[in-house]
């Protein structure tokens, strides 16, 4: 038994056989307690001003009032972390949900809450992170919607530019959001490419390359084994799997290199694994390495970040006063293997002007 006080949690679904398995899931952790459930948002709101949960779990698609009108409610009245719980049919609206200020997702099969194992730890562990969340974070949408005229048309990336620096970032919890903060500000002359390994579930990676896409002057995709790494693209790991950047002939960036992707092995305690991406940086971009660690749970980057330090590359960690978790950038700091933490906009200044 915890001897902590368990999170007053509000589910919202309109639903009945998805909060009642929802609820169920939750209920049965020592450290979490239904106080209510909401079957739109209009209802939701209501509960929240007069129950003031500690988390909600939110649906997307909803009578009367539908999530994402909730969140922007939600936002400016009474800031609370959410969870979205939604189908993989659904994968823009996750995202766009994740701008307005969510927290982190869970993904389910198909419209109903099918509560398999996997599910059940996974939504127990996301609701259960909000105790590590900074008390402001969640009222605190970023701002990374371009501004009128600002989304480009995707080109393909010319060919034939030297590769200047190799760019390696590792995020979790609240990794989506940041990440296209930074893109917002990255030029289209970067001469430089950017690999990301970002914790997310398989079907939506390639959802989220093409909303980063649309950011900023880089082209973006969803790796695959055995992509050409070239200046002014990135390329964003498959859930599920690893990613490696080798260079198959020459030396170093001015060589042939090459994204390798596979499943993780034995020695990948996370997956997609940021230590394994910033390792292979390390070794194909020497000095020219550079690593960020941007939110997120968990100590991921931090034996990466010593390689690409020791190769005698960067390392950035984004600061405690922007991480909606410091857990990541925080454990890198803490062993010594940051050059400089810097708030997330700063980040992404930092970046464009390698250019």
């Amino acid at each position: 038994m915890t001897s902590q006080v368990p999170l007053r949690a509000l589910v919202v679904d309109d639903s009945a056989y998805n909060r009642r398995n929802i609820a169920e899931i939750l209920g049965g952790s020592d450290e979490i307690e239904v106080v209510g459930k909401a079957g739109d948002g209009d209802e939701a709101l209501r509960q929240v001003a007069q129950l003031k949960p500690d988390v909600i779990t939110l649906d997307l698609e909803m009578p009367r009032m539908d999530g994402f009108t909730f969140l922007r409610i939600l936002m400016a009245r009474q800031p609370t972390p959410v969870i979205v719980v939604s189908s993989y049919a659904q994968k823009e609206n996750v995202f766009k949900a994740l701008e307005l200020g969510a927290v982190d997702f869970v993904a389910k099969p198909d419209r109903q809450f099918s509560p398999d194992a996997t599910i059940r730890k996974e939504i127990i562990q996301k609701v259960l992170l909000v105790r590590y969340l900074k008390p402001r974070a969640p009222a605190l949408p970023r701002a990374v919607s371009a501004p009128p005229g600002h989304q480009r048309v995707p080109t393909e990336p010319r060919l034939g530019l030297p590769l200047r620096h190799l760019v390696a970032i590792g995020s979790s919890t609240g990794g989506p959001t940041a990440l296209l903060e930074i893109f917002n500000r990255i030029p289209e002359r970067f001469p430089g490419a950017i690999v990301i390994a970002q914790h997310m579930p398989d079907k939506f990676t390639r959802t989220f390359a093409e909303r980063l896409d649309r950011r900023g002057g880089v082209r973006v995709v969803e790796a695959q084994d055995g992509d050409q790494v070239i200046s002014r693209k990135a390329y964003v790991c498959p859930g599920r799997m690893c990613m490696d950047v080798v260079v198959t002939s020459g030396n170093s960036l001015q060589g042939d290199v090459r994204i390798k992707v596979g499943p993780p092995v034995s020695g990948d305690r996370y997956v997609p694994s940021a230590d394994r991406l910033f390792r292979s940086v390390a070794q194909v971009a020497g000095t020219r390495a550079v690593g960020v660690i941007l939110t997120g749970m968990g100590d991921d980057g931090v034996i990466g970040a010593r390689a690409i330090r020791a190769a005698g590359g960067t390392v950035v960690a984004e600061s405690e006063e922007t991480a909606v978790v410091y857990g990541m950038p925080g454990a890198a700091v803490r062993a010594g293997v940051v050059n400089e933490s810097l708030p997330l906009s700063a980040i992404g200044d930092f970046i464009a002007l390698l250019a």
